[in-house]
Formats: structure tokens, C-alpha cells, sequence
């Protein structure tokens, strides 16, 4: 029994999995919190339109809330294997992990557990991230790694998407991450833009900007599917090997980015087709703000008094009389 429990007392400990995100959760609580506030005064809404608000509302949150979260999530690409390999370089000692990876827009996500997590005297639970997002120098990340001496697996995978790596992936992910970034931010913009105008009762150009919305959602799942499909190094450990597949947050996107196109066209048919039926959908009636602006762009008619007045023949008009000064 040593005075640190047989560990050094200079070196960091294991860098443990997450359980999750703190911009995630932040993100989740803001739009939960804007969902229940609106969500309390619901009941003051009266008649048939409550539904339609209601649906609006979480459609509306919903993909405000899946644009701005994916733009922080770590699962657009992810992939696990299960291997028998050294846990330490120039050393003979296995060691059974799961091994896992995750590409997101701003980096990559290294994850290493042991099964079980306690082996050779150890605790094998780590969780690594290498970003190469504008300010951030990936091949500075992997060297830090290097100083810390981490294990051997997580050096290995990172090395496949450093600058020096003959696989050459580095670029090609670092620039569809960029663009993708770029354009979800844009479509952040376009989607506040869109609600502000179906609350002003302007439907049809805020169809528009649900549509352009759409298009630059599906614009970014586009640019990183540029990416995913390059040709990549297997990422070998013995027997098997590393293989990933698209994640969580690029088929939410997707999805989203459909729903965004679908609801757009929707609004825009509608408002060709059947006007009526899309004021109903968003509870305007004739005394909205929309049908006040067409009166007061239809041609002025002539008052009831003005034309009582014209209507009085010349024998009934009063006389006046004139009196000399």
C-alpha cells in the first residue's frame, strides 16, 4: 500500500465518458422551457384553433431546436467494434474493449471501454475529442495525446484523420463540416425569419422561407455525405475491423429537413389552391390584420351619407339668403 494507491501522483487519471453534452442540454432546456410556457397558456385559446396552434407550436419548435442541436452533436458518423488488442504501445498485454467512433461537424470522438471496465490494474473507460473546427489545430490535439500517453487503440484510430495520415481524410471531413456548419446556420436564420412572418399573418412568403429552409438543411446533409463517401484505410484490430455508419443526428437532420420541404410546399399549394382552408389552419379570421391591409388596398367607395346627399334633388336644398352689408 504506497501513499497514492500505487498510481503516480504527476499524472492525469483516465478521461472518462460524459454522460452528456452541457450545449446539448442547455439547447433542450431553452425550447422545453419556451414549449411548456406556451404549452400553460393553451387553455385560453378557444374553439377548434387550439389544435392547430398546438401543432404549429411543436412543429415550429422541433426544428428550430434539431437545426441549432445538431450543430454541437458528436453522431453524424459513428461506428463500434469489439477487439482483442494492446492497451499499450511496445507492450504484449491484450486487453478486451469496445471500441467506438464518432465524427461530428467540429471534430472527432475517440471512445475506449473495457469489458469489463476494471482489467490489468486499470480503469479502461475513455472518452477523447480532437476537434478541427476554425481555431483549433487537430495535429496540435493528436500530439497532446501523445504527451499524455493515451492508450494505444485511441492513437491509432486518431492518426487516421491527422494531415500526415496517407489515408487523407482530414481535409475532405474538416471542409464538409465547415460547409455544413455554415449552411445549418443559415437555415438557424431563415427558420427565425419564417416564424416571424406566419406571426405577422404574411403565410405565403413565410412558406417561402420554410421552403428555402429545407433547401438549406438538405444542402447540408448533402456536403457531409460528400465526405462520408471518400474512400478511407481500414482501421484494422486483428481480425476485425472499424466500420462506421451514418448516426443519429444526420438522419434527424434529414428528416427534419423534409419536414421543413413538405410543410413549405403545403403552405405554398394551399395558398394557391384553397386560401380558405390554410387562414382556418392558422386561425385568421376576417377581422386579422391580413384581411384589414386588402380593404384598405380595394378602391375607396362612396359613403352612404355622400350618396344621400347626392341623391336630394335641387328643389329641396335650403336657401340661403344673401344680406346686403
Amino acid at each position: 500500500m504506497t501513499l497514492w494507491n500505487g498510481s503516480y501522483p504527476f499524472y492525469p487519471g483516465a478521461k472518462a465518458c460524459f454522460p452528456f453534452d452541457t450545449t446539448q442540454a442547455v439547447i433542450v432546456t431553452v425550447f422545453l422551457s419556451m414549449l411548456v410556457t406556451f404549452i400553460i397558456i393553451l387553455p385560453g385559446i378557444r374553439g377548434r384553433g387550439r389544435l392547430f396552434w398546438f401543432l404549429r407550436l411543436v412543429l415550429g419548435l422541433f426544428m428550430g431546436a434539431v437545426v441549432l442541436t445538431v450543430q454541437f452533436t458528436r453522431d453524424w458518423e459513428t461506428g463500434w467494434v469489439q477487439a482483442n488488442t494492446s492497451y499499450k504501445s511496445f507492450s504484449p498485454v491484450q486487453v478486451n474493449v469496445d471500441i467506438g467512433l464518432h465524427i461530428g461537424l467540429a471534430g472527432v470522438n475517440i471512445t475506449l471501454r473495457g469489458n469489463p471496465v476494471n482489467q490489468i490494474n486499470e480503469t479502461i473507460n475513455y472518452n477523447e475529442h480532437f476537434p478541427w473546427n476554425f481555431g483549433a489545430d487537430y495535429d496540435h490535439s493528436y500530439s497532446e495525446g501523445l504527451e499524455k500517453g493515451l492508450p494505444s487503440p485511441i492513437l491509432y484510430v486518431a492518426e487516421k484523420f491527422s494531415m500526415q495520415s496517407p489515408c487523407a481524410v482530414h481535409r475532405q471531413y474538416r471542409i464538409a463540416g465547415h460547409y455544413a456548419s455554415l449552411t445549418l446556420w443559415l437555415a438557424f436564420c431563415t427558420w427565425l425569419i419564417s416564424i416571424l412572418l406566419f406571426s405577422m399573418s404574411i403565410l405565403l412568403y413565410g412558406g417561402h422561407m420554410l421552403l428555402f429552409t429545407a433547401t438549406l438543411i438538405l444542402f447540408s446533409v448533402l456536403f457531409f455525405s460528400t465526405a462520408r463517401n471518400t474512400l478511407k484505410c481500414p482501421t484494422q484490430f486483428g481480425p476485425v475491423s472499424l466500420r462506421t455508419d451514418y448516426g443519429e443526428s444526420f438522419w434527424l437532420t434529414l428528416a427534419t429537413g423534409l419536414l421543413c420541404l413538405l410543410l413549405g410546399l403545403g403552405i405554398i399549394i394551399l395558398n394557391s389552391v384553397q386560401p380558405e382552408k390554410l387562414k382556418f389552419i392558422f386561425s385568421l379570421d376576417k377581422s386579422s390584420e391580413e384581411e384589414v391591409w386588402d380593404k384598405y388596398c380595394l378602391p375607396a367607395e362612396p359613403s352612404c351619407c355622400a350618396q344621400d346627399v347626392l341623391m336630394v334633388p335641387l328643389g329641396e336644398l335650403c336657401q340661403v339668403t344673401a344680406t346686403q352689408l
